[in-house]
C-alpha cells in the first residue's frame, strides 16, 4: 500500500494511492494516525478507503507523506564517506570508526517539503547540493531493541533528500559540531509512503533491499546505485538509534546518501574541483527510487539576508566591576 498526503481546495487530507488517484481517509485521519495504528489496521483502513472517488494525482500538491516527530539521518553508505570526506576535509579514506557502529543526526522536522515543492538555496551558500537517501518510518514504539525485534518495527519507506548546504557544513564542522545550518533549511520526502510488505519481495539473502536509486539534475543522469550496498540494512539503524532511548511510531530514519553519485560533494571529492558544478537556480533535481517513486524539486532564490554577526574577543573578566 501507498500512502500520501495532498493539499487541495486549501485543504490537507491523507490516503492512499491507487490506479485512479488517490482516496482519502476518514476526515481528519493523518498518516502519522495510520502509522500509530500499526501496519496491520493501516492495511484495513487503506482497503476501505479504496472505496472511496478517486482524486486526481495532477490536481493536487503532494505533501510529505508523513509529519514525523524525529528526523534521523544515517551515514550508510561507504562509498558515499570517502568521496565527501575528501571534499569537506581534503583528507581521503574513511575513518575507522564510521565501521564501528551506524552513526547519525538530528535534522529538522519542520523543514520538510513535498515531491514537487520548490527548494530555496539557503542564505549565505554557495554550494548547494543534494542527497539520494531512502528513508525508513518506524511503526512502533520501541526502546533497547535488538536487530531482529527492529525488523518488526519497520512500517515501511519513502524517498529523501537531504539537501545540503556544503559550504555553511565545511564551516560548522570544523567546530567538531554540527552540521546545522548546512542540513536545516530543506529535506524533501516523497512521493508517498510504501509499505514494507510491498517491498519485502525485493530482499535479499543478506538481508538487504537491491533497489535502484538514481538522480538527475536537469535532465542529466549524474548519480546511481543500489540501496543493498548500505553498510548495515535498516533494521540495525532502527536497532541503533533505539539503544539506550527509545523510538517511536512516526519516526523517520534516513539512509545515508548513496555512492557513485548520489551527491555532489563525493565527486568533487574524488574529482578535486567543483565537477558537476553546485546548484543553481532554476536547476531541477530528480531522484527515482525503484519500488517506491519519484520526487522532483526545483531549486529558487532563498532569502538575501544580512551577515551573521561573529562572536567578540573572549572576556577574560572573572569578577564584576566593584
Amino acid at each position: 500500500m501507498r500512502i500520501a498526503t495532498w493539499e487541495a481546495d486549501g485543504q490537507s487530507r491523507s490516503g492512499v494511492v491507487g490506479d485512479a488517484g488517490l482516496h482519502a481517509f476518514p476526515a481528519g485521519t493523518t498518516t502519522l494516525d495510520v502509522v500509530r495504528a500499526g501496519l496491520p489496521a493501516a492495511l484495513d483502513l487503506g482497503t476501505a478507503a479504496l472505496r472511496q472517488p478517486a482524486v486526481p494525482l495532477d490536481t493536487v500538491r503532494l505533501l510529505p507523506p508523513l509529519q514525523p516527530p524525529t528526523v534521523r539521518d544515517f551515514v550508510a553508505f561507504e562509498e558515499h564517506v570517502e568521496g565527501v570526506r575528501k571534499s569537506i576535509d581534503g583528507v581521503g579514506g574513511v575513518v575507522p570508526q564510521w565501521y564501528e557502529a551506524p552513526t547519525f543526526y538530528f535534522t529538522n522536522p519542520y523543514a520538510l517539503v513535498g515531491a514537487h515543492d520548490d527548494v530555496a538555496v539557503p542564505p549565505g551558500s554557495q554550494q548547494l547540493d543534494f542527497e539520494l537517501e531512502v528513508a525508513v518510518v518506524v511503526g512502533r514504539d520501541g526502546a533497547s531493541l535488538s536487530p531482529e525485534q527492529a525488523g518488526d518495527h519497520v512500517f515501511g519507506y519513502t524517498v529523501l533528500n537531504d539537501w545540503s548546504a556544503r559550504d555553511l557544513q565545511r564551516r560548522e564542522m570544523k567546530v567538531s559540531l554540527g552540521p546545522a545550518k548546512g542540513k536545516d533549511f530543506a529535506s524533501t520526502l516523497g512521493p508517498w509512503l510504501v509499505t514494507a510488505d510491498e517491498l519485502e519481495p525485493h530482499r535479499d539473502a543478506d538481508g538487504f533491499l537491491p533497489l535502484d536509486m538514481r538522480v538527475s539534475v536537469n535532465g542529466t543522469e549524474v548519480g546511481q546505485d543500489l540501496l543493498s550496498n548500505m553498510g548495515w540494512p535498516f533494521e540495525d539503524l532502527i536497532a541503533y538509534a533505539s539503544r539506550g532511548t527509545e523510538v517511536r511510531a512516526g519516526d523517520v530514519l534516513g539512509s545515508g546518501t548513496c555512492g557513485n553519485g548520489g551527491c555532489l560533494a563525493e565527486l568533487w571529492g574524488r574529482r578535486g574541483r567543483l565537477d558537476p558544478p553546485p546548484l543553481r537556480p532554476g536547476d531541477v533535481v530528480e531522484m527515482t527510487v525503484e519500488g517506491i517513486g519519484t520526487i522532483r524539486n526545483r531549486v529558487v532564490a532563498g532569502l538575501d539576508l544580512p551577515p551573521v554577526r561573529p562572536a567578540r574577543p573572549r572576556p577574560r573578566t572573572r569578577k564584576r566591576p566593584a
